[in-house]
């Protein structure tokens, strides 16, 4: 089966757009309808993290298990479900793109069951539909303000450091 590739350009440092698709704890706040997310190995972060996620897809809950089967840090990370008599196999893919990141994702699928080679091309359109909600859901969620850097320029700085200064009577009489 054909796989699906989405793309989504996002304003915000790469590192954080690593950490919202690699660790399951963060893509769990920035998806919304990711309801639950249960581990089943002692790590939670990295290859060979194990665990259950649970969420609302036209609106009743679905759990799959998954698997990290690769990580490479503020890179790529792989992950690999065997559900419903397929086999999900998708990789996200970060890269740094003039000021903005760009995050990749591919998931292959591959049938191995008679009742799964019949349903999953009639349930193509949906799960392309619920992983480009998730991407945009990433999306928002590095780029909102509360994800943003919170650092100031070398000049806001001095401009600041000038005012505190001129204000303060000790530094008045300098």
């Amino acid at each position: 089966m054909k796989p699906i590739h989405i793309s989504r350009t996002i304003a915000a440092p790469l590192d954080l757009v690593f950490q919202t698709v690699s660790d399951v704890r963060n893509f769990r706040e920035a998806v919304p309808h990711i309801t639950n997310v249960e581990f089943l190995s002692g790590q939670q972060v990295g290859a060979g993290t194990r665990f259950r996620e649970t969420r609302v897809m036209n609106g009743r809950e679905q759990t799959v298990e998954l698997e990290v089967a690769e990580y490479i840090d503020d890179d790529r990370v792989r992950m690999i479900s065997d559900a419903g008599g397929t086999v999900w196999d998708t990789v996200f893919t970060v890269s740094k793109c003039s000021d903005n990141v760009t995050l990749e994702m591919q998931m292959d699928i591959k049938p191995h069951t008679l009742f799964a080679r019949i349903m999953t091309p009639l349930i193509r359109g949906m799960v392309v539909k619920a992983v480009e909600s998730d991407m945009d859901a990433v999306k928002a969620y590095c780029e909102s303000s509360r994800h943003a850097p919170s650092y100031v320029s070398l000049g806001q700085f001095l401009q600041s450091l000038t005012a505190t200064t001129r204000q303060n009577p000790i530094f008045a009489k300098i």
